[in-house]
């Protein structure tokens, strides 16, 4: 039924579920996985850069400070990528025909874009049970995808 299944991991925390939801549907039906991690400011454990507020105006931040930042943003992207790879090792040893990409920006668009361009038919994805003021502003990325994506979503709920 399905052949080409989209996994969008999302982070360290949750992956081990939605992964395994994911190997068991492409076994299952024999399909492809593409693993997919979208480097996202929004993402929970991405470094922030600390803006220093002085006299009610933004001041400029120092060249260490900057530094720092990319530092940190290096090793979150060196970590996640690391995520994929064992993710990928994880598949490919199952017999399954598996790749993976990490990308950049916003990651509902980013997921219903790579689903679409790389012909997927299904997209497995965790949600969060709690839903927060940026949720409500924005949307989620569950819901986005749930709603925008051109093939079938499964949505797992997070385990706490």
């Amino acid at each position: 039924m399905f052949k080409k299944i989209l996994v969008a991991i999302d982070s360290l925390e949750t992956s081990n579920n939605i992964l395994a939801a994911a190997l068991f549907m492409a076994k299952a039906n024999n399909a492809e996985l593409m693993l997919l991690h979208v480097l996202s400011p929004d993402e929970e454990g991405y470094p922030n850069i600390n803006i220093q507020v002085s006299n009610n105006s933004l001041a400029v931040t120092h060249q260490d400070t900057i530094t720092k930042y990319l530092k940190q943003r290096e090793k979150f992207e060196k970590q996640s990528l690391e995520l994929l790879r064992s993710h990928l090792v994880q598949a490919i040893a199952m017999g399954i025909k598996a790749e993976m990409t990490q990308n950049f920006g916003d990651p509902k668009w980013n997921i219903c874009d790579l689903a679409r361009t790389w012909g997927a038919d299904l997209i497995v994805m965790g949600r969060r049970a709690n839903y927060d003021i940026k949720d409500a502003i924005h949307g989620s990325v569950s819901n986005y995808v749930l709603h925008n994506s051109h093939c079938a979503v499964l949505t797992l709920q997070h385990q706490d």
